[in-house]
């Protein structure tokens, strides 16, 4: 979801194989299932950035209505875009509302509710053109007046992914033109005005009140609220009013609350639903080679990770956190769990986002010998028992558990496995209650800052992703690179911070995952993004 979100998100954000994060959205089509190639959120200064094709041009005649069925592992609970990030509110949100700019499925920014934009030379001015005939779910017309009451909003709320740019004033310049005007620079401002928590919403919600407005909230995209059970299922119903033409297809689209892999598997098969949102890896050539099921997939803003909490009394130690980390083969755990879906990581940042290092960056890779004289290091030399706390019913996390499990015997630190129902193991890592966990993490835009802020700064909203981990040079660091345009002086900064972050390990990444959608074969135009979001523009029903 930063955030997943992230977001990480920033981007924690969590992954669908992490059931959480954060955070927002691009798209591959289903025949597609080559990883995208995220690329950096760039335009050139007084240049008009556009998509290379429009998102309102798409092809062939609508299919007749129809309603989609979606499983998904957690239910929506909140549809307040300014004041979430975990990945079960962030993908309904993002049906609901839309920003300014988007992005598509290789991470590549693109212009959405705006028909243009343009950043000043001194990137402090950024002015946006609304699309014409633009309208609200309720069919009133929305102007620049709407995203300068929307963009407000989220500069007083904050929220889990607050606008980080020092804003000087949003006005509306005229009912189609809105202008931003920076403090100082902001290099990922542009991308991270593509997250879903950007989204626009009428001024002064409409006339009722905030309460009332989320519970059955208006905005511009594809999908309005029809039925709404936050500790179930959600229904949406097609937007009349959607300014691509003739889209969504769909008439309805029903969140259908799963919360189990298998489960949601066998309703796959059987057709109870037209697709699932979370499938396991080991699962994924057996949906793919199925009679009635195939995979959608496309490379994701994804990294799975092994999170130390550095208020710990062992945690806190770097060489407890290095034995660990050389104790486990990273490489083995990939090839053994992922099954061609996912590379194995060395960087905090996904291949698929600027500025990784993946290939260059010195990781602590498998080596028991030097896990042992590491340990020896630290103030458990004799080793220690911890735990390791995991979500319920993700079977690929189960697995990884177990393999770390018997790393760490390996060294003489004993793990127990603490599994827990998904709610509960939120509220446990965001009270800082656990000693080491298993998640993802997730950008929420394609620039790095999205997953770095999130996860490196301890006085951010997630505090280093709850890990607390602070390095003054890394948050040095982190805030050049805010302000430094894209380039290799940027990317040097990058290297930099994440060769530290490989060094002292508050989180060991282990692999990129693929983003992996079990769907029934009849379903025709489903568009992965690689922040594990999904449009259903022109999808047509399965059934």
């Amino acid at each position: 979801m930063k955030h997943t979100g992230a977001f990480l998100r920033k981007t924690l954000w969590l992954s669908a194989l992490a059931l959480l994060m954060v955070v927002v959205v691009a798209g591959c089509s289903a025949s597609n299932n080559a990883p995208a190639q995220g690329q950096g959120a760039e335009a050139s200064p007084n240049a008009s950035v556009s998509p290379s094709s429009s998102p309102d041009s798409g092809s062939g005649e609508a299919a007749a209505g129809g309603t989609f069925v979606y499983g998904r592992p957690a239910a929506v609970n909140s549809l307040d875009l300014h004041n979430q990030i975990t990945a079960n509110n962030a993908f309904a949100i993002d049906k609901i509302f839309e920003p300014l700019v988007s992005f598509d499925s290789e991470g590549k920014i693109v212009d959405w509710l705006a028909k243009s934009h343009t950043i000043s030379g001194d990137g402090l001015v950024y002015t946006f053109v609304l699309r014409d005939g633009l309208k609200f779910s309720n069919g009133s017309p929305v102007t620049a007046k709407d995203a300068v009451f929307s963009l407000e909003r989220h500069l007083k709320v904050g929220g889990p992914l607050a606008i980080a740019a020092k804003v000087d004033s949003v006005k509306a310049q005229d009912d189609a033109t809105l202008v931003i005007t920076l403090k100082e620079p902001y290099t990922p401002f542009i991308s991270e005005l593509s997250n879903f928590s950007n989204g626009i919403l009428p001024s002064d919600f409409g006339g009722v009140s905030e309460e009332e407005f989320f519970k059955k909230p208006v905005g511009t995209g594809p999908f309005t609220v029809e039925a709404w059970d936050p500790a179930g299922d959600l229904t949406f119903a097609k937007n009349p009013h959607y300014w691509q033409e003739g889209k969504p297809y769909l008439d309805k689209l029903v969140y259908k609350l799963i919360q189990d892999d298998a489960q949601a598997i066998n309703q796959l098969k059987a057709g109870g639903v037209d697709a699932i949102e979370s499938l396991a890896l080991q699962n994924a050539d057996e949906i793919k080679n199925g009679t009635d099921t195939t995979v959608v997939t496309n490379g994701s803003w994804v990294t799975e990770q092994l999170f130390f909490n550095t208020l710990d009394e062992h945690f806190s130690d770097v060489h407890v956190r290095r034995a660990l980390a050389l104790a486990i083969d990273r490489e083995g755990l990939t090839k053994a769990l992922t099954f061609g879906y996912a590379e194995t990581a060395n960087s905090l940042l996904p291949t698929t986002i600027p500025y990784h290092s993946n290939d260059k960056i010195k990781p602590l890779t498998f080596d028991l010998e030097a896990a042992k004289a590491e340990l020896a290091k630290s103030k458990f030399p004799n080793g220690f028992s911890t735990k390791l706390l995991i979500a319920s019913g993700n079977s690929t996390r189960a697995q990884e558990a177990q393999i770390i499990q018997a790393a760490g015997q390996s060294i003489g630190i004993k793990i127990e496995i603490e599994s827990i129902e998904l709610a509960a193991f939120r509220e446990r890592f965001f009270a800082y209650d656990y000693a080491a966990m298993l998640n993802s993490g997730q950008a929420d835009s394609p620039d790095a800052n999205s997953i770095v802020a999130f996860q490196t700064d301890p006085e951010g909203f997630s505090k280093s992703y709850w890990t607390h981990y602070t390095n003054d040079q890394v948050t040095k660091l982190l805030h050049e690179g805010q302000k430094t345009p894209d380039g290799d002086a940027r990317g040097a900064k990058y290297a930099e911070l994440l060769q530290i972050l490989a060094d002292e390990v508050p989180y060991l990444p282990l692999y990129y995952p693929d983003i992996l959608k079990g769907v029934r074969s009849s379903v025709e135009g489903l568009t992965v993004l690689p922040n594990g979001s999904i449009r259903f523009e022109e999808v047509r029903a399965g059934k």
